[in-house]
């Protein structure tokens, strides 16, 4: 028991790291730099803030590869649970990152393109349209991503119910943060328009069901570790 409560706890450091990188380079960094519509001020924008916007792109790459070893952590601490939601969890999010790092390979070639480091002999006007257009596909890929985001946390919440020694709350609140996702995505892919709409009220959904597990995680490690001293 209390080898599994350290794993808990490691996995509660990994999935914590990975919530901050995350949100920084998906929710912060476009916030600073993408202005929807307007590959002008766009260009401006990111122009003069690349090193921001560079290291939007490091703390993307940095969350997926820790994405990995957490789901490899939570594989070994949910696999005498349930071995093929386990196994189904880990497929779920290794699936993932190669769309992330090619999703990067665009915002880097938008970034040269602004900088007209590439295709010097377009236009300037037609280099920002074609940045804007890699800036937009990589946000289409991290909504498409996004269903996966749901996907994965429904055999975690599944495994986190069956298991007995994280309380059964945590599980629905995955489950119920999966399906959020899986919603929130494909409302703005069928239905764009009321995206944002949509997202108030699954992000709240998602949220609490992710950071519930992660403090729950990071407590329980904690206490053990304390015990043991």
């Amino acid at each position: 028991m209390d080898s599994t409560k350290k794993t808990a706890k490691t996995a509660g450091w990994l999935y914590l790291i990975l919530a901050i990188t995350g949100a920084y380079s998906i929710i912060f960094i476009p916030s600073k730099i993408i202005i929807p519509g307007d590959a002008v001020a766009t260009a401006n924008k990111l122009l003069a803030n690349e090193f921001l916007f560079r290291t939007g792109i490091i703390c993307d790459l940095i969350s997926n590869t820790i994405f990995v070893f957490l789901v490899l952590v939570l594989y070994r601490l949910f696999k005498e649970v349930n071995i093929n939601y386990a196994k189904l969890m880990v497929a779920l999010v290794l699936v993932q990152i190669p769309v992330v790092f090619i999703s990067e390979a665009f915002n880097i070639t938008s970034l040269m393109l602004f900088k007209g480091e590439i295709l010097k002999t377009f236009e300037l006007s037609q280099r920002q349209d074609l940045a804007m257009l890699f800036l937009n596909i990589n946000s289409y890929g991290t909504i498409a991503i996004g269903i996966f985001w749901g996907l994965w946390l429904l055999p975690f919440g599944l495994l986190v119910y069956k298991s007995g020694f994280i309380p059964r709350t945590f599980g629905y609140l995955l489950i119920i943060g999966g399906v959020a996702y899986i919603i929130e995505s494909s409302v703005k892919m069928l239905l764009p328009h009321y995206g944002a709409f949509v997202s108030q009220f699954t992000f709240v959904f998602y949220t609490i069901g992710e950071l519930s597990i992660v403090f729950w995680l990071l407590i329980k490690g904690a206490k053990i570790q304390s015990q043991n001293v």
